[in-house]
């Protein structure tokens, strides 16, 4: 049975067994029964407890072997009999299981997961968990969970959570967030995310897919469901946490400290248009807007207010989260003012109020111009949506409002806490959104607009390789573990068309002020001790070295603390300093790092990452991303310098990650000078595997 099918038994399952079912009020097991009873599933349910002949008035076996046959078991029994208790479903031939316990021995160690996971997966067990809290599946009113939840009513979103206590927080909301399915994960035995990802996606009633994630189990069914979600148009919101221990290798390079252990993640995500989250207060504006069913088209926000404090204090913040305001054209301004009160300017963000006088007329007329306006991608009513008379409420404003358009409508509160409970309810009910705080709705309408820019993105073409022979004749050369040397280095660099500085490798005085000679003084001098990974950091790199007797003292010097091998280099031009790398991931492979350069790539943390292949609107994309960005465009009056170099230099090292990555740990190029004409490679570290590797290859 494949994995698809396995979990639409469980999801489907017509008969449950509760394995420790109990009359003892508060307990597990006494929940488990009333979830299924009283959560409205219309299947058969069996208690199984050797204590009691009868639980909830039905018939209570003593065991699952005594049991009718079921579809599902659900065991709440704790670690010291678990593994028993799993080897009783597997002679049972129970084909699912929810494990509600945490697997851990006596120590505290969890000893007993790769004992109840061999079981289960010998036997064909599917199971959920363990140390989970269970799963809802709203729409057939499966609740298999060991405790009190609230009725949910059907909707849009799959609720997927690594983390128990972040499940129950968000299905436990006031918000009313409607769900088609809801699942802890837990420990994932043998079923992970992905997999629930990919049963969600063929439901049609899923609109979005929420993600609470430590780690993904499964990386190659993971990209798998997110390209399902890309085709289905189906929006996927993450909230990822903890840290990915990233292969040892990639502490040789600077890109791999500068990627750090999420930096795949980030580049995952937004290889996909995945929407990723800080908060859970984020998560649930993100999820309300989203869920909403309603898509941006071209343009930016719109906003009206009724303070004119409160909308100086949202365009801080918009400016701070990275949200575009929608340019009204001249005729919607005139519109605006045709309604406004004198003294109140035409613009936005909106402040209507005035003296308050016909607000409801005022705000409804302002609002429908702006939404009519070609640059209006949506708009939000920002106020505090608290208690008022019924005859100053905005609640029936906003549902006519949103009644006339296609565009995405939301309230969004400047003070979650100053809500009114009712008020939001009405509201809601109506199909709009109520953001609940400035900055996380804020958030909610970026990640809309990004998820929209991300959807108009060409489909990437591949780049065209360098030729077979080019790949094939470095595989052997990348054969010896650790950094390849420098004057190696560059020469990889140029057959995949980056540009490097003219390089001479020498081994003694003589060679070094030959090639002085031949290159032009001023030179550099470096080390080119094999292994040794940042030649800065251990003096290994001698600068502005202008005459013979300059080079000569230099080599010396680095030969007596580094050894003889070094190279002789020209001098860096004048530029602004980049970095490019490649990291070697140990869950997702490959994956590019474009960051500022020089002595500030780790000071500054300012990287943007990407999996190859990439294309060129991508990588323009990855320069834009970077807070150094502006400084290519010129400082001070100085020429813009040369950006589509630095561009084609990305697409080439993209080249070169997809045809060679997988043979390398590490490739950092740092600095890479940007110059008005053009871009070289001043330094170079390529590190192969220290020891064998395993890449993945189904990403």
């Amino acid at each position: 049975m494949t994995r698809a099918a396995a979990l639409g038994s469980m999801f489907g399952a017509r008969s449950v067994a509760v394995i420790g079912a109990s009359a003892r009020p508060g307990s597990s097991g006494w929940h488990a029964l009333d979830e299924l009873i009283g959560g409205g599933f219309d299947g058969r349910v069996h208690p199984v407890n050797p204590n009691y002949e009868k639980l909830g008035g039905l018939v209570c076996y003593p065991s699952i072997a005594e049991a009718p046959p079921v579809d599902l078991a659900l065991v709440l029994v704790p670690n010291r009999v678990l593994e028993e208790q799993v080897k009783a479903l597997a002679d049972a031939k129970v084909p699912a299981a929810v494990i509600f316990a945490s697997g851990h021995d006596d120590r505290g160690e969890p000893t007993l997961l790769e004992p109840i996971a061999r079981i289960a997966n010998d036997a064909g067990i599917t199971v959920c968990g363990a140390n989970c809290m269970g799963f809802v599946d709203v729409e057939r009113g499966l609740r298999a969970l060991a405790y009190p939840e609230e009725k949910l009513e059907p909707g849009g979103i799959t609720w997927l959570a690594q983390s128990g206590s972040a499940f129950t927080a968000l299905l436990h909301n006031n918000r009313r967030l409607r769900f088609n399915l809801a699942v802890s994960s837990g420990q994932e035995l043998n079923t992970t995310v992905a997999d629930y990802m990919l049963h969600a996606l063929e439901r049609q009633s899923t609109r979005v897919i929420a993600l609470f994630i430590e780690s993904v189990r499964d990386p190659g069914r993971f990209r798998q469901a997110l390209r399902m979600a890309e085709r289905r148009d189906v929006p996927v919101v993450a909230l990822k946490v903890g840290n990915q221990e990233m292969s040892r290798q990639l502490v040789t390079a600077h890109s791999g400290a500068l990627a750090g252990e999420d930096g795949a993640y980030e580049a995952l995500f937004d290889a996909h248009g995945v929407m990723r989250v800080k908060t859970m207060n984020e998560m649930a504006d993100v999820l309300e807007l989203m869920s909403s069913g309603r898509r941006a088209g071209p343009g930016g926000l719109a906003t009206i207010h009724d303070s004119g404090g409160e909308r100086a204090h949202l365009i801080d913040v918009a400016a701070e989260v990275g949200v575009r305001f929608a340019d009204i054209s001249e005729s919607t301004r005139s519109d605006i003012a045709d309604s406004l009160e004198p003294g109140l300017p035409a613009v936005n963000p909106l402040d209507a109020w005035g003296t308050g006088n016909d607000a409801d007329r005022i705000f409804g007329e302002c609002m429908t111009a702006m939404l009519n306006d070609d640059d209006t991608a949506a708009l939000a009513l920002v106020v505090d949506l608290k208690h008022d008379e019924p005859e100053a409420s905005y609640a029936p404003l906003i549902k006519r409002v949103a009644r006339s358009t296609n565009k995405p409508v939301a309230v969004m509160s400047n003070l979650s806490s100053g809500i009114d409970p009712s008020t939001a309810t009405e509201v809601r009910a109506a199909g709009v959104p109520v953001l609940e705080d400035t900055a996380t709705g804020l958030a909610a309408f970026h990640h809309l607009f990004a998820y929209r820019d991300h959807r108009a993105l060409p489909e990437i073409q591949a780049p065209k390789p360098r030729g077979p022979e080019v790949a094939k004749g470095w595989r052997p050369r990348l054969a010896d573990p650790g950094p390849i040397p420098a004057l190696e280095a560059f020469e990889l660099l140029a057959d995949f068309g980056i540009p490097t500085i003219e390089t001479r490798r020498v081994e003694s005085v003589a060679q070094a002020l030959r090639a002085s000679l031949e290159i032009g003084y001023p030179v550099a001098l470096k080390s080119d001790k094999r292994g040794l990974a940042h030649k800065t950091e251990a003096g290994g790199v001698k600068l502005g070295l202008t005459s013979a007797g300059a080079v000569a003292d230099a080599y010396r010097d680095l030969s007596r603390r580094l050894g003889p091998e070094a190279v002789v280099q020209a001098m860096a031009p004048p530029g602004i300093e980049m970095g490019l790398g490649m990291v070697n991931d140990e869950q997702f492979g490959p994956t590019l790092v474009v960051s500022a350069g020089g002595i500030l790539i780790e000071a500054l943390h300012d990287r943007a990452t990407a999996l190859p292949p990439i294309d060129e609107v991508r990588a323009r994309r990855l320069i834009d991303r970077l807070k150094i960005r502006p400084l290519l465009d010129g400082v001070r009056g100085s020429a813009p310098f040369d950006t589509d170099a630095l561009v084609e230099a990305i697409l080439n090292l993209s080249t070169l990650a997809t045809e060679l990555g997988n043979d390398l740990s590490a490739l950092d190029v740092n600095p890479l000078v940007v110059t008005h004409e053009g871009c070289v490679a001043i330094d170079t570290l390529v590190a192969t595997f220290l020891v064998a590797q395993t890449v993945p290859s189904s990403c």
